[in-house]
């Protein structure tokens, strides 16, 4: 992870979970991470819905130029990436993966912006989480929230889990298939 807030956040998530896959989404406290709480969202897990924003941190908002409660996630990528973006969160959300991941994104004026996102699990007592949440923080310099406002067409630049050496197996994920060739990632 790059950015401290990732950082952070983190640590305080991996300090609440004891030990465990995840902690419960009651576990964690808001005001142990007030000064992060403008970058913060909690996602809901559904699929079908494309990961709708439950909640979503003021300075989040800004910087899409939008309120996102109800909107989805994966609306957010353009369209190449949206099938990407599925198959991460279903990995997050699925098999208690925190992941981070860079992004890009186009502002306004058609400059690059460059974030980096945290996803982290919630445990759910039904050994499945309904929701999980993350922190979305620029890594480009922000010279003043209203001038990158409605960034759009969000993009992978990379991504990866956190805690592959868990010992665990993981679920096997098609991810594609080129004159013949299938890629499946999760084989060690």
């Amino acid at each position: 992870m790059k950015h401290p807030a990732n950082q952070e956040f983190y640590a305080y998530w991996d300090r609440k979970r004891a030990g465990a896959l995840a902690p419960e989404r009651s576990d964690l406290e808001p005001e142990q991470v007030r000064h992060l709480l403008g970058d913060i969202f909690v996602l809901s897990c559904d699929p079908a819905a494309g990961y709708p924003f439950r909640v979503a941190g003021t300075r989040m908002c800004a910087l899409l130029g939008a309120d996102l409660k109800g909107r989805s996630f994966i609306s957010l990528f353009s369209g190449g990436d949206q099938d990407d973006i599925a198959d991460i969160l279903g990995i997050v959300s699925e098999e208690n993966q925190p992941t981070v991941a860079g992004l890009t994104a186009f502002t306004p004026d058609g400059g690059r912006f460059h974030l980096e996102l945290l996803l982290l699990p919630f445990s759910a007592r039904s050994h499945s989480p309904v929701s999980m949440t993350g922190l979305l923080a620029p890594l480009t310099a922000l010279d003043g929230v209203h001038a990158y406002g409605n960034l759009t067409d969000f993009s992978l630049t990379s991504w990866r889990h956190l805690e592959q050496d868990r010992g665990r197996a993981r679920a096997l994920r098609k991810w594609s298939l080129i004159r013949g060739l299938t890629v499946y990632e999760g084989l060690r």
